[in-house]
């Protein structure tokens, strides 16, 4: 296995921007980090599923994916502007907090995974790519799962302590970090539409 390539591929893949980083970062700033481990605790259990799917079922979703990508790709879409427009409408309610911390909590982290096209199509690529073709035993599968998941883990913490290193600066600047927030899942809402 191409080793450096394979790490390369998964630090830059994992430490971009996406739904779970900047969801993280927006948490983080707006909870404080310790509220917001537990949603980063469910973006790391539901990215160790989304590994074990690709791992023990990457030639099924390989030709199964074409079929659904676009359902997929919609809902994904439909999802990142629903999650920019509470964004937004938070930036305008400052001081009431309707939904309390709800979405940022442990189940909202996992199912998060599972309409995040991002990281279906990175644990596809990297399982197909990387890991398949060297490794298929049930130990290796594991492994390399539990790492996968460890390092997006780590790539959502990373963007939350940055949110809470910053709360107080950000707390000053609240509704224009939201809008910017809010512009970069729509970014990415759009990106994935057109790819």
């Amino acid at each position: 296995m191409p080793l450096f390539t394979f790490l390369l591929y998964v630090f830059v893949t994992s430490f971009t921007p996406g739904p779970n980083n900047i969801m993280a970062m927006l948490f983080a700033n707006k909870y404080g980090f310790k509220k917001t481990l537990k949603f980063c605790l469910g973006v790391g259990a539901g990215f160790f599923v989304i590994m074990l799917l690709s791992s023990y079922f990457n030639l099924l979703l390989k030709n199964f994916i074409p079929k659904i990508e676009f359902i997929m790709t919609i809902l994904a879409a439909i999802y990142m502007l629903y999650l920019a427009t509470k964004i937004i409408m938070s930036s305008k309610n400052k001081d009431k907090d309707e939904d309390g911390d709800k979405n940022n909590r442990f189940l909202s982290g996992m199912l998060l995974q599972f309409v995040n096209p991002k990281g279906i199509l990175y644990g596809i690529t990297a399982v197909s790519t990387f890991i398949i073709p060297y490794h298929t035993s049930n130990i290796s599968l594991l492994c390399f799962s539990i790492f996968l998941a460890f390092v997006g883990f780590l790539s959502t913490m990373s963007w939350s302590v940055f949110g809470s290193l910053f709360q107080r600066f950000l707390k000053k600047y609240r509704s224009q970090f939201n809008i910017v927030m809010a512009l970069l899942l729509v970014y990415s809402a759009i990106s994935i539409l057109v790819e």
